[in-house]
């Protein structure tokens, strides 16, 4: 017996295979791409991630052909928005995290009564649902009348899996269209911002059934029709679960194609500075407050292409340049930073650049300038001043030198989890409570994935790295008058 944990990311889909011991039996991955028309868009055709999550799913249950499927949850990208009709046929690209076309629409959340405001409990952030879709009413009526519903990316998959719309609190609270304290839609700032409340789905526990997995979905899959699907979970609420990341207290960073910083809280308390976010947790009774960085993996891997660079030969610069990247620092701003950046409106580049630089400097000062981006986010985060260790989770983060180096720059002791698919896992695990397999969240702690000392920070290159992120502070804030 085994379930079947699916996590659609921003370029790629993951899926695993997770037996009753919590261990890993297979996995697939497949990849799509980001399209990007204009300046400042991200969207991607929901389509390619149909066709992704069919050859991941094949590929993964192929490695273990003797194994019984008995549940299937789902993890997904944050933030987005697929307008669909009523069969779930997709209107128009998907819009993703990283758009900023509605940067403008923010003006409408800025004329809400601030006790409305107060209830969204998040700073507004143009790549969120809520105006993305304010910008689509305005932009394109037509795709906006027409679409029966406005659905997050992991609820779109699902509706292809079962043929039913809902989502769950945890990705629902992060649309800026959600009321946090009453942990429901925010049915007054839907109509003061004049959008459709009938696009919204009905709202369940992450780990409630959604629905069975049709038969034209299982045979595209290869799967038996009719297994339970498990409504599933933002792709970091998902992975807290995956990592067993239960308790207040705990700051985990999750390094991908973004990075996040998240820390369990007990209460629903939005940060009164409003740098911060706060997202309804996978498990049901808890929330967490999340800094999270835009340009992360993103940024790296931009760099890395324009320079014809593979991943070994990034992270190789780490031991052949010194901290510093001998003057050069590269600001990693490609798409607008989240409200922990003072300066959200900056733009990437690379400063101080001379004649005897070479390659080796430029993505040197590519990974520096990430993981000081990361401080930023570190540094705005309530508790994040006390924390003395960070877990760590991701993909993006498993290089020993790379580790070494966000150490050093973040001055604290990285102690990994041993789970390269957090949120996949936590997809499963979703999967698994919706199936009576385990009990409840809390029961799956059982499971969780072993943790040891990634790095632990250098002395020497801290205090380094201390005149260099004041540096890297100073650039920012120029950068941004530029």
């Amino acid at each position: 017996m085994a379930t079947l944990g699916i996590d659609l990311g921003t370029s790629s889909v993951k899926v695993i295979v997770l037996d009753v011991q919590g261990l890993l039996i297979s996995e697939g991955k497949a990849d799509y791409k980001v399209l990007s028309a204009q300046a400042g868009w991200a969207e991607s055709n929901p389509q390619e991630w149909w066709k992704a999550t069919v050859t991941a799913v094949r590929t993964a249950i192929a490695q273990a052909p003797q194994v019984q499927i008995n549940a299937i949850g789902l993890a997904g990208q944050m933030h987005g928005v697929v307008l669909a009709d009523q069969m779930g046929q997709p209107l128009r690209n998907a819009l993703l995290w990283a758009d900023n076309r509605a940067d403008a629409e923010l003006a409408r959340y800025q004329a809400l009564p601030a006790t409305m405001r107060l209830r969204l409990a998040n700073p507004l952030v143009p790549g969120m649902a809520g105006p993305l879709l304010c910008w689509l009413a305005q932009h394109e009526p037509s795709s906006y009348e027409a679409a029966r519903w406005a659905l997050q990316p992991k609820d779109w998959l699902r509706f292809m899996l079962t043929g039913s719309a809902a989502s769950d609190p945890s990705d629902a609270s992060a649309t800026l269209l959600y009321d946090l304290p009453a942990n429901t839609w925010a049915d007054d700032v839907i109509a003061e911002l004049g959008l459709r409340r009938d696009l919204f789905p009905a709202l369940l526990p992450s780990s409630a059934i959604a629905g069975s997995l049709g038969k034209q979905a299982a045979a595209e899959m290869g799967l038996p029709a009719g297994l339970p699907v498990a409504l599933g979970a933002a792709d970091t609420a998902a992975a807290a679960l995956g990592t067993a990341l239960l308790t207040p207290g705990t700051i985990q960073l999750t390094l991908g194609t973004g990075a996040q910083l998240i820390q369990i809280a007990a209460e629903p308390e939005s940060d009164p500075t409003g740098r911060t976010h706060l997202y309804c947790a996978a498990d049901g009774s808890h929330w967490y407050a999340m800094a999270a960085v835009q340009n992360a993996g993103l940024a790296l891997d931009w760099v890395r292409r324009m320079l014809n660079a593979s991943w070994d030969e990034t992270y190789a610069s780490i031991a052949t340049v010194s901290a510093g990247s001998a003057g050069v620092t590269f600001l990693p701003y490609l798409t607008r930073e989240r409200a922990h950046h003072q300066t959200p409106n900056s733009s990437g580049a690379f400063v101080g650049m001379r004649i005897d630089h070479q390659r080796e400097h430029l993505l040197h000062a590519a990974l520096e300038g990430v993981a000081l981006g990361i401080r930023v986010a570190l540094d705005a985060l309530p508790g994040g001043a006390e924390a003395t260790t960070l877990r760590l989770a991701g993909g993006g983060s498993v290089h020993p030198a790379w580790r070494q180096m966000l150490a050093n720059v973040l001055e604290r002791e990285l102690v990994a989890v041993d789970t390269l698919a957090a949120s996949a896992r936590g997809a499963a695990l979703l999967g698994g409570i919706a199936s009576e397999q385990w009990t409840n969240a809390a029961a799956t702690t059982a499971l969780a994935p072993r943790t040891y000392t990634a790095a632990t920070p250098d002395r020497k290159q801290t205090l380094v790295y201390d005149d260099i992120y004041a540096k890297y502070l100073r650039l920012s804030i120029i950068d941004s008058h530029l």
